[in-house]
């Protein structure tokens, strides 16, 4: 299979927005719960903050096409030597083939283009089928951290990092 990253702009966002819904209840209601999806999704995915992030963050969204439809997305934040792989889904059909390792290979692509040092990303501590494919691309556990995402929410998540 062959993959490629097509950059979403804010004339995106309310396609986005609902497409990205999806994943994370495909992801997270097993582990979270769907109150806290629908709270995340709402609050940090809606197409309003989607296009807030890209215009004031400088966060990039990309879809995930491969043989011609949409098999996710991702969301990356170039900060000064980093990159931040803030998002990356699969939809649920696609996981499990390959795509997650060559979405990682884009990222660091991506990465290395934008002269950044490393990748870095936090993952769920529950998520073991993501947490096995970033240590098999070469991530390194970092540390943990919990993060207070309100309306009585935390994320307990691992940072992981890839040095360029």
């Amino acid at each position: 299979m062959s993959l490629r990253l097509v950059l979403a702009g804010e004339q995106d966002a309310p396609a986005l927005a609902p497409f990205i819904a999806a994943q994370w209840h495909s992801a997270y209601d097993g582990l979270l719960g769907k109150e806290q999806v629908d709270y995340m999704t709402e609050n940090f995915q809606s197409a309003a903050e989607i296009c807030r992030q890209m215009r004031e963050e400088g966060y990039l969204y990309f879809y995930l096409e491969s043989e011609g439809r949409r098999v996710g997305y991702c969301a990356l934040h170039p900060e000064e030597e980093s990159l931040f792989l803030s998002k990356l889904y699969l939809i649920q059909e696609c996981r499990g083939q390959g795509l997650g390792q060559e979405a990682l290979g884009e990222v660091i692509t991506a990465a290395r283009r934008l002269e950044k040092k490393r990748v870095y990303l936090t993952v769920n501590k529950q998520n073991a089928r993501a947490i096995r494919a970033y240590e098999k691309f070469g991530f390194v556990r970092e540390k943990s951290l919990v993060t207070d995402i309100g309306g009585g929410f935390c994320m307990d998540d691992y940072v992981y990092g890839y040095t360029l």
